[in-house]
C-alpha cells in the first residue's frame, strides 16, 4: 500500500507542474485561420525588424534592440502554428537543446553589447555570433543539416587557409 502511495503522490507532483503548461496551451487555442494570421504577422513583424535594423546600423543600441527583437519575433512565430507548450519542448529537445541556449545567449549578448557596453565593434561581433547561431539553430530542425552546414564550413576554411 505504501509504494502504490508514492507512484501517486509522484504521479500528483508531476501533473501539478505540467498543469501549468497545459492551463496555458488550452487557455491559447485558435481556429486555424487565426493560427495562420498570427504566424504571418508575427513573421512579418520580425523580418521587418531585422531589415529595419540595417538602416541604423550605425547606432548600435537601436541596431542591437531591433536585430535582437526581429530574431525573437522570428523565433516566436512558429508558436502559433504548433502552439507554444510543443514549441518550447520542441526547443528543448536534447538534439538541439545547445543550439537554443548558444541563440539566447547570443541575443542576450548583443543587447548587452548594444545596451550597456555601446561600442560597434562588439555589437556588431555580437550580431555575427547571433547570425551564426540563428542558422546552427534551425538547421537543428532539418535532418541532416548541420553535418551539411559544418562540412561546408570546413571545406570553405580548408581552400581558404
Amino acid at each position: 500500500m505504501l509504494v502504490g502511495m508514492e507512484v501517486e503522490d509522484e504521479e500528483q507532483l508531476q501533473q501539478q507542474e505540467s498543469s501549468y503548461m497545459d492551463d496555458f496551451n488550452r487557455n491559447c487555442t485558435l481556429s486555424s485561420k487565426q493560427r495562420l494570421y498570427g504566424f504571418a504577422i508575427c513573421l512579418s513583424a520580425g523580418i521587418t525588424c531585422t531589415l529595419l535594423s540595417m538602416l541604423v546600423f550605425f547606432h548600435p543600441v537601436k541596431f542591437g534592440i531591433t536585430f535582437s527583437l526581429g530574431n525573437l519575433l522570428a523565433l516566436g512565430c512558429t508558436a502559433f502554428l504548433i502552439g507554444p507548450k510543443r514549441q518550447v519542448t520542441m526547443m528543448l529537445d536534447p538534439v538541439r537543446i545547445y543550439a537554443t541556449a548558444i541563440y539566447i545567449a547570443s541575443i542576450i549578448i548583443a543587447l548587452f553589447c548594444a545596451v550597456y557596453v555601446r561600442n560597434k565593434l562588439l555589437t556588431l561581433l555580437a550580431i555575427v555570433l547571433e547570425f551564426g547561431a540563428l542558422i546552427w539553430y534551425s538547421a537543428s530542425y532539418i535532418p541532416f543539416a548541420r553535418a551539411m552546414v559544418s562540412k561546408l564550413m570546413l571545406a570553405y576554411f580548408d581552400t581558404e587557409f
